[in-house]
Formats: C-alpha cells, structure tokens, sequence
C-alpha cells in the first residue's frame, strides 16, 4: 500500500487530502477548495461602483479600469496593504495543485468524509475521463449540493460586474502582475513555495454540479459498499458536524481506519463512533489540531477539554470528555453580545458557516430575545435557506441522540420549524428580494452567507453596517480577519471571531489510540512533536505534504474460503518434512466482499490418479548419494563456485556402470547422459527423497 498526502489542509473549510493505493485501486480522500484564498480579492455590491462619464470607478478612487478588458492598472509603490491592493476581477478558486497532478483516469474510488470535502469535487467530475465512484453520507451529499449551488449563483454578481470569461478576468494572473503584488497576496497565489499558482480555476457552474450529484453514492450510517468485490467501505460518525464521517475499508490486505477530524460529543451531530474503528491493521491519522496552536488551551477558556497528566490512560472517562466538549458557553457569549448590540438600537451580522453552530444559534438567539421581550426580527438571507432548512429537520440519522429523541417524541428536530411558522424567522431568497425590502426593519439579526466576507449578501451588509459602532459581525477563525475586513476599513462595527472544537485534542490522540488498538498509525510529520514512541503499543510512521509513504501490509495471514463442495474432494498427502497436510486442487479464484474465494471449475470430476505426478522439496545430497550407491553407482562429489561468488552447485559424477553428471542448485537438478536407462534410475532415485502428490 502506498499513501499520498495531496494537501494538509487549513482545518474545517478546508480540510486536508489524500490518495491511498490499495489492492492496485487509488482511492481518493476529499477533494475540497480552499475558500479562504478568495480574500485577495475586492468585493462588488450594489454600492461599491458608480458609473461616471462611460467609466467605472470604486469609491475609493484609487484604481480605474478599461471597461472593454476589464484590465486595471496598477504601480508598484511600497506601502503598507489596503483596499487598493486587493485583485480587482472575477475571482478565480483555488483547489488543491497536488491533485492536478494526478490523472484522473486512474482514480477509482472518491471517499467524501464531510461537506467542505466535496466542494472540489465537480472540477474532477467535469473531466470526461473521471471514472472513478463516489461514496458519501445521505447528510454530506446533501448539504455539499445545497452549497455548491449557493456558491455558483454569488458567483453571478461578479459575472454581473465583469461580464464573460475572458482574458481581463485572467490578467492578474500574468507574472508582471503577480511580481508587484504585497506579498501577503503574493504568499496566497503562488503559496510559500511559488508553484501554487496553476491551482486557480474558474468556478464550475450549475449543470457541473448537478453532474457531479449524481455521480456520487450516497451511505447510510455503518452500510456497506463493495467496490470491485475487493473493497469493503462504510462510513461511521466522526462527531464533527452534521454527515461528516470517518471511513473504514476492509480488503483482503487488512483493514484501513481513515480517522478525519473528530469530535467526541457534539449538541447536534451524532457522537464520535470510535468503537466501529477498533483493532485496524492501520489508521490513517489525519486530524491536524494539535498542530493548531489556537486550539490548545490549558485552562479551557476556549471551550476545550483538558486532561489530567496523572490520570491513567487505561481508565479514561470518555463520557466526561465528550461533556467537556460541548460548546454551549460560547454560544451562550455569542447570545449575551447579539442582545447588547440590539438593545443599543445596532444590528447582528453572522456569515454562515457550519450548518450544526447556525442551527444552534437560531435557537439560542431566539430563546434570548423572547426571554427578554425584544421583538428583533431574524431574517436568514440564502438562495438555499429554505431547502437548507427543510433538510436538516429530516435527517435524523446522523444527528445526536438528543435530537433523535425529540423525533421519537413527535417534536421536531430542531426549533426552527417552530419558529418559521410564527414568523420569528423568515427565509429569503437574494438580498434585493422584494419581500425582503418590504418587510425589512431595523434592528435586526441576519444570517447569511458567505464566510469568507467576500461575496453573498453578507458583503452588501458589512458595506451597510461597517460604520455603525453599536453593530456586530460574529465570524469564525478560518479566514485572516485582518485581510477579510480590509474592503470594509475603517471598520466600526465590533467583530466577534471565535473559534469552535475542529479535532481531537492533542492530550486525548494517545488515551484514544489505546483505545482503538491498531497495529501501524500514520501520523502527520507536524504531529511526532505530539507523539512519544515510546508509549505506543503500535508501529508508526510520519507522512509529509507532497510525499508518498509505504504503508506496511500488516496482516499476518491471508484468508482463503473454499467451497464446500470443492474442500469434500481433497486428498490430502502428509509431507515428510513437517505435520503438514497438502492438497491438489482446481478451482477459479475470485474475490467477493473483500475475501478470496475458491470455487468449483469446470473439470472437477478428474481424478488426482490421471494428474501428473508433482514432486516438491530440497534435495538432501547426503540423502541422494546414499540412494545413488544403493543402485551400484560408482560416484565422486565436487563442489563448485563462480567467480564473484554467486553461483554455487555440488556436481556428482557417476563413473560407472555409465557416464552421468549430476548438477545441484538452489533453483534446479539437471541430469546429463546418453544413456536413457541410467538417466531414469537417477531420476527415480531423486524422486524417492522428495515428496510428491
């Protein structure tokens, strides 16, 4: 088995990617996109272009373009990075340019373990030669669609401001362009080693994503799906967000664990299913945030766990983790902030972004607001709100038992049915939704995408509320903020960035894998810091971004199921060196459910006594020479030896009653005489200290 580490990823948005050659099949892990780079370039909104005399200028002045090229000029001038440096144009979308390097013809399984991981997907299914099957969860698949779509139709606005695809969209691309880039912008579209620049594509658009749907099969929690008859593949709970999942893959070569992110307990997701992954030949470790210093806290003001270094790893309390693990003070801190901004006559801005934390917060906020008798209007601003919102009340499988139980209650699984239906939150479609300006009304709550501030309604919105001090945008750690809000500067709205459980804690890594018992771990290089050796009850070896790793086949046996009725006709034969049994037999191999299985042929009905006879074994020159002088051979014995050594044989000469020579090696015994009869006692005399069958 060979491993491939494509992209180690920048956490939730955008998480890390792999191939794993397995049982000659490439099997592909998440093919997500990283949003993130989308902050290099200028927003467009309603307001943020005027036309004056047959020309386009920003309000800032401070740039002009041709209208036919859409080309703007630019001077390299040393200063420090503001809204004039940001790209001008319709932005590109960058994937992972380890992945473009890779034929997609020779990938033949897709394995999507959460939303963000599919979002990449349609660049390789528009390719005529992709080929390759695609699994995902019911829940994954779904929302990974509702966010495509939504990202293709922000897209338009820009479409609306360029106009086409065309080469002025293209020109920043142009290395003179990239050279007078800051080099904060600089490090986004040529990354730190400058080779990432052929990763920019233009975004896919609806019918690509409706393509790329309907390529992949979707799983139902623990289902199993064989590929080729070789290859075992279910998906179990990784705790993360609502459908994400790890994956297990069984094969005749063993069992793989791919253990993504995780969360141990989580207030909408179903919990972290570890129990599913235990006692694989090998893991694949792929959780990053131990790397993440952000996400370490030794005190737990950030909503971590932390553990007790004295607490002994074979008696870990897993429930009180997962309970530590519940992010409801942060939320609640979200709350407490959104009511003072309401209440001092500002409004609440909150991008979406993962789909179990929104959920929540329409609760929480809706709660806060009634408890305090506050009749602020919550609007959700998506071309997907309302299916977005329809799914997720129907999809009680991959939710956690809390939830669940509410189903079986007869409430529905989240609040804001209820609250739809009284009006305490409405659905809209676009920002310039005629429904939407007439019943609009300040203050007010939004929710509405996109995260990366840089298109979708939230951008008209910071545009609308950036100067109000009383105003608050709620963002989570995924984006530089300080490069986010630079179309925005000077920015008078407050801004609460917090960050949210993305992984298992470093000080949790060691007590799960004792609990998981694999026999090998493939951990990412930025972990070994993490991992002491010394400790492990199990191999390890550390896989780095670009680089391919031999994982080793761990198995100890390889399984073989025989037919019934084939194993009845076996005639069994008791070598003479050892207590083993062995057998002739024919049959057709084949591989079913990730087994080899023999089964019947087509000419079973022969007997062994017509086969020829099989001789097998070392021979024993002792043993030959005492056989060869109890026919009456007059013999001599000579060792001999190549040159360089690497040859070797014993010669035995037969001088009487005829010439004869036997030559004696590791890979055969050759006979050499004229005489036919000698040359068939020699071979009856070999045969009689070899077993046969």
């Amino acid at each position: 088995m060979e491993f491939t580490c494509l992209s180690e990823g920048k956490g939730f948005y955008f998480p890390p990617c792999y191939i794993l050659d397995i049982c000659g099949f490439r099997v592909l892990f998440d093919c997500p996109m990283d949003l993130s780079s989308l902050t290099m370039f200028l927003p467009v909104s309603t307001d943020s272009f005027t036309m004056c005399n047959g020309e386009i200028t920003s309000r800032s002045c401070q740039k002009s373009m041709d209208l036919e090229s859409n080309v703007y000029k630019r001077q390299k001038i040393d200063k420090p990075l503001d809204e004039s440096s940001l790209i001008r144009s319709e932005p590109r979308y960058k994937i992972i340019k380890n992945l473009l390097l890779w034929n997609v013809s020779f990938i033949d399984v897709v394995l999507i373990s959460s939303p963000m991981g599919i979002l990449g997907l349609p660049f390789l299914t528009r390719n005529k030669e992709f080929s390759a099957k695609v699994y995902a969860t019911e829940a994954a698949a779904r929302i990974g669609h509702l966010m495509m779509e939504d990202l293709v139709t922000m897209h338009k606005e820009f479409r609306q401001v360029y106009g086409p695809e065309g080469s002025g969209s293209r020109q920043w691309m142009k290395w003179e362009e990239l050279e007078l880039l800051p080099s904060e912008l600089k490090e986004i579209a040529l990354g730190k080693d400058g080779t990432e620049l052929a990763g920019w594509m233009p975004l896919y658009s609806a019918a690509d994503v409706k393509d790329c749907i309907q390529k992949i099969q979707t799983l139902k929690y623990a289902e199993e799906a064989f590929y080729n008859g070789t290859l075992i593949i279910k998906a179990f709970a990784s705790g993360l967000e609502i459908g994400t999942c790890n994956w297990s893959i069984i094969c005749p070569k063993g069992s793989i664990a791919y253990l993504s992110s995780s969360v141990f307990s989580s207030a909408t997701a179903m919990c972290f299913d570890y129990n599913s992954l235990q006692r694989s030949d090998v893991i694949l470790y792929t959780d990053f945030t131990p790397c993440n210093g952000s996400n370490i806290s030794n005190d737990g003001d950030n909503g971590s766990a932390t553990a007790d270094p004295n607490q002994s790893i074979d008696n870990v309390n897993w429930e009180a983790i997962a309970d530590d693990y519940q992010e409801m003070e942060k939320l609640d801190f979200i709350c407490s902030c959104s009511m003072d901004s309401v209440k001092a006559g500002g409004s609440v801005l909150i991008p979406v972004g993962r789909v179990g934390i929104i959920l929540q917060l329409l609760e929480r906020i809706a709660l806060c607001l009634e408890s305090q008798n506050l009749k602020v209007p919550i609007y959700i601003v998506s071309s997907v709100a309302e299916e977005m919102m329809a799914f997720t009340n129907v999809i009680p499988e991959w939710l956690s038992k809390q939830r669940q139980d509410r189903l079986y209650s007869g409430q529905p699984l989240f609040n804001h049915v209820e609250l739809l239906n009284d009006k305490r939150i409405q659905l809209f479609p676009a920002i310039h939704s005629l429904k939407l300006l007439t019943n609009w009304q300040e203050p007010c709550i939004v929710f509405c995408p996109h995260w990366s501030l840089r298109l979708g309604p939230v951008v008209h919105l910071l545009q609308r509320w950036c100067r109000d001090e009383n105003s608050i945008l709620v963002m989570e750690e995924g984006v530089d903020a300080s490069l986010a809000l630079l179309p925005f500067s000077p920015m008078k709205m407050k801004v609460l960035q917090c960050s949210f459980l993305s992984g298992i804690q470093s000080q949790f890594s060691r007590p799960l894998l004792k609990t998981l018992q694999p026999r090998h771990v493939l951990f990412p290089e930025k972990l070994r810091q993490h991992i002491d050796p010394s400790k492990n009850l199990f191999s390890s070896s550390y896989y780095s971004e670009g680089e391919t790793l031999n994982v080793p086949n761990l198995k100890e046996n390889s399984e073989l199921d025989i037919a019934v009725d084939l194993a009845s006709r076996l005639q069994y034969t008791t070598l003479k060196q050892g207590n083993i049994n062995i057998a002739r037999l024919k049959g057709e191999l084949a591989i079913e459910q990730g087994k080899y299985r023999l089964l019947p042929g087509t000419e079973q009905g022969v007997s062994s006594q017509i086969r020829p006879v099989v001789h097998l074994g070392r021979i024993n020159l002792d043993a030959l020479l005492t056989e060869l002088r109890k026919i009456a051979l007059n013999i001599t014995v000579e060792e001999t030896t190549s040159a360089d050594g690497s040859y070797k044989a014993s010669l035995v000469h037969v001088l009487e009653p005829n010439k004869a020579t036997i030559e004696i090696t590791k890979a055969q015994t050759l006979i050499s005489t004229a005489d036919k009869n000698l040359a068939s006692q020699i071979s009856e005399a070999i045969s009689s200290i070899l077993d046969c069958f």
